[in-house]
Parts: C-alpha cells; sequence; structure tokens
C-alpha cells in the first residue's frame, strides 16, 4: 500500500473554542467544519507552555521536534541538528517536503526539514499586506539581512521601498494558500508528500478582507463568561506587549471590537483552507491524503482581563487540533489529554513511517481507534519561571511565583471550565491540591525544569 500524503494547516494565536462545529455558533467556519465532519477532532489539546513571550517560538519547535518544553533549545529560536524534526523525518520516508508560511525557528532548521517551499516567513509577526516573504533556497542558505522597513504607526501601511522581498497587496493568508495550491497542482513527482501550510492569522495585527470583517458586528459578540477588567493579582506579565493591546481597565466595547476582529481572521484563514483542499480534490489528491489542522496556542482576549497567550489558564494553552483522512474515523471526537508534540508520532503511525529516538511525543493512533484509551493521566504546563501547572481530566492546579509572592489556584473544571472559582483555600478540596502539588513536583524532575529560582520559592513555602 502507497504511503499517504499529508497536508499540516497551522495558524497563529487561535484559541480552541474558535470553531463552528465544535460548539461556538458565534462564528463562521465552514471548511473547519467540514474537516471536523470528515475527522476526529482532539479536543483537549494542547501546548506544554512557553520560555518565551513569544510562545509561538517555543511552541512551534516542540511540534517540529515532538520533545517538551525544556528539552527544546532555549525559546525553541534555534533547533539543535540532533533532533529529528517531522519534515527531516518524512524525507528519509521518501516524502516531498514543502513549507510555506510562517517559520519562527531559525533558517538552518527550515532547510533541514524542506526540499520544497514558497512564501517563506522567517520572522514572528508582521503586517499582513506586507509580508516579507522569501524564494525557496535549495542550497539552504537563504539570506541573513532581514528586510529593514518603516512602519507608519496605525496606517497598517509599510514604506517598501528597497526591500526586495516584500510581497506588497496580497493578505498573508492568501499568499500561503496561493503557494500550496501552485505546489499541489505543479507536483510531478510520484513521491508522497508532506506540506505545511503556516499561517500568520489570526496573530494581530488583525487586518483582513472587508467583507470578513462585516461578518461580526461587535455590538451582537458576546462577552467571554471570564471577561475582567483587570487580572486579580499580579502575575508577573502584566505589562507585557499583548498586554498592551488594549487598555487597563478592560471594557466590553473595546473587547468585543477585538473578538470581532479576531473571529473575522479565522473565518478569513477559513476561506483559505478551504481553497487548498478544494486543489487537492481538483488534483485527485485528496483521497490519498491525512489532513491537520491545528493552532500553536490560544489567546486570551479579556477573559481573566489578559490579553495575551503569556499564562497558562485554558484560554491559552488550549488548542485546537483535527485530523482528518485515509486511517482516521469520521465524523468522531476524542477528549483524551494530549500535547501537539503527539502529531508528529501520530503522522509517523497514519504514515508507517518509523518514530525518531529523540520524539518524546506519544501516537494518538491508539486513541482513534478507542475512545476510552488514555495516553496521559495528567498535563504539565509552564510559562517561563512565573507560572507551573498541572491538570488531570477534571482538576487543575496553577501555582505562581511573581517577585518573591507564591499564589495558588485550584479549579474544578468539570463544573468550572472558566477557572473563576479558586477552590485552594476549601478544605474539602485539600487531597486534590495535595494530590496535583505532589504531581507537579514529580514532572519538575521528569522534565528537567530549569527555573530554580520557582521551585526554591515553591519549596520554602511548602507544599
Amino acid at each position: 500500500m502507497s504511503k499517504p500524503n499529508v497536508i499540516f494547516f497551522f495558524t497563529d494565536d487561535q484559541r480552541f473554542d474558535t470553531i463552528r462545529a465544535l460548539g461556538n455558533k458565534h462564528i463562521s467556519t465552514p471548511n473547519i467544519d467540514a474537516l471536523v465532519r470528515e475527522g476526529t477532532a482532539f479536543t483537549n489539546a494542547h501546548i506544554m507552555g512557553g520560555t518565551s513571550p513569544a510562545v509561538c517560538m517555543p511552541s512551534r519547535a516542540m511540534l517540529h521536534t515532538g520533545r517538551t518544553l525544556f528539552h527544546i533549545q532555549e525559546q525553541g529560536q534555534d533547533i539543535p541538528a540532533e533532533h529529528t524534526m517531522m519534515g527531516e523525518c518524512f524525507q528519509r520516508a521518501g516524502y516531498r517536503t514543502f513549507g510555506t508560511g510562517k517559520w519562527h525557528n531559525g533558517r538552518p532548521a527550515y532547510a533541514r526539514s524542506f526540499t520544497d517551499g514558497a512564501e517563506i516567513f522567517f520572522g514572528g509577526m508582521w503586517d499582513h499586506w506586507n509580508v516579507p516573504a522569501y524564494d525557496f533556497d535549495p542550497t539552504g542558505r537563504y539570506d541573513t539581512q532581514q528586510p529593514q522597513c518603516r512602519n507608519f504607526g496605525t496606517s497598517n501601511k509599510l514604506d517598501y521601498m528597497g526591500c526586495d522581498h516584500i510581497k506588497a497587496g496580497k493578505h498573508s493568508s492568501e499568499l500561503f494558500a496561493d503557494a500550496t495550491i501552485a505546489f499541489l497542482k505543479g507536483r510531478k513527482s510520484k513521491d508522497p508528500f508532506f506540506a505545511y501550510v503556516s499561517f500568520m492569522a489570526p496573530h494581530d495585527p488583525r487586518t483582513m478582507p472587508r467583507k470578513f470583517l462585516e461578518m461580526y458586528d461587535p455590538d451582537k459578540i458576546p462577552l467571554p463568561e471570564n471577561f475582567l477588567p483587570d487580572h486579580p493579582f499580579d502575575n508577573g506579565e502584566l505589562a507585557g506587549r499583548d498586554e498592551e493591546l488594549a487598555p487597563h481597565p478592560r471594557t466590553p466595547d473595546v473587547i468585543r471590537r477585538h473578538i470581532a476582529e479576531y473571529c473575522a481572521m479565522i473565518s478569513h484563514a477559513d476561506a483559505e483552507i478551504g481553497r487548498v483542499i478544494e486543489a487537492l480534490k481538483d488534483t485527485g489528491q485528496y483521497e490519498d491524503t491525512v489532513i491537520v489542522f491545528a493552532g500553536d496556542n490560544g489567546l486570551a482576549l479579556g477573559r481573566h482581563g489578559l490579553m495575551g497567550k503569556q499564562n497558562v489558564y485554558d484560554h491559552s494553552v488550549h488548542v485546537p487540533l483535527i485530523m482528518a483522512g485515509p486511517g482516521v474515523p469520521k465524523g468522531e471526537t476524542r477528549d483524551a489529554l494530549c500535547y501537539l508534540i503527539d502529531i508528529f508520532p501520530t503522522l509517523c503511525a497514519l504514515a508507517d513511517v518509523p518514530v525518531p529516538a529523540t520524539v518524546e511525543g506519544r501516537s494518538l493512533a491508539p486513541v482513534m481507534h478507542d475512545p476510552a484509551h488514555a495516553i496521559r493521566d495528567t498535563l504539565p504546563l509552564a510559562y517561563l519561571g512565573l507560572h507551573r501547572s498541572v491538570r488531570d481530566d477534571r482538576w487543575k492546579l496553577i501555582e505562581y511565583v511573581v517577585d518573591g509572592t507564591r499564589t495558588t489556584q485550584l479549579f474544578d473544571l468539570e463544573n468550572d471550565p472558566f477557572e473563576m472559582n479558586n477552590l485552594a483555600g476549601d478544605a474539602a478540596c485539600a487531597q486534590h491540591l495535595r494530590r496535583l502539588s505532589k504531581e507537579l513536583i514529580r514532572w519538575h524532575g521528569e522534565l528537567d525544569d530549569p527555573y530554580d529560582e520557582f521551585w526554591n520559592k515553591y519549596e520554602e513555602d511548602g507544599t
């Protein structure tokens, strides 16, 4: 039997609850909805956290290596040669590997991963209409100098004179979809392909074709149940870039506008995903292709008084994950606890490709075929040396150490999915606090967590 193709759609800052078919009736995502119907949605997928305020950088490093947070290069900016990447793995199995869109993990790592590519963005964020995208370089060298362009504040226009790589006038989502469609239609090789399509949307600056913005009336956008004007205590990240995208205190009108723009970005990206899938069908490759859709991290947008992803609340670490195609059950959902690092070995299982020894993720293939199967009992989560968390299928503990002050939160996710009722001081819940505290300490050792300042304070205060 021939190996299946793989196409991987990856969005930037898309939270888990932004898909209509999975329960959000206030958003339009018809093409992602079709993937839900055609495949299996993993409704408890997470990232492990971040070692940088640019959480997408370590998130992507974990995705492409299948390695845990403290076993990747610091912050995830550069990926060591000894860590086998997904693209490398599939190349060794005879695949043509194609990459387009955002790549935030260093140019050498990109060159190792892909045999083909187009419209490659090596940065973290940019004006969506003026992307400094590179053509594929088969030598793997690429330019060492990023184009220097002046951003004229809120005009959202760039002076790109003299910047040879700027692709002006086409939105990033369309740019990357066009590149992928050209690859699919221009294929001459009979080898299977692995295509990585990494959107910059819905990351800010949130701009999109007007028709998508007009789909959402901010006055009709409901506020999230855990909306707060400000976070109730100092979590050590209240003054970062993301948190300055809206004034303090947060107001309902401002948050509704941000959510409307966020939804519009997602709907636009969904339309571009639909164009790529249509190209798969037009070229006769759809039935032979495993399709993956996922996001690199979530975003608060007013939840808990926060705007960004620099925390371990559910809205920031819980991400969408859908798989469809050969070997994947249709129209199913699975609630097993999992990470994005599990995608790598899962795709290996679906394509009958050996899993590299450096991969720490666990295949979700058994979960696909047995809804009761669990690959993990608990998930540890972390952000810098400030936040540590662990959750099981119901309870979640979060510990903070900020300027020598420790704060503890305990949530019953079954009855409080929006993490609003802190039960850390409730004597009736003490057994869960003790149990998860022990689990957090166990994970500290197993994951080689290097942030001694946090753990010294944690042990000093006692568990």
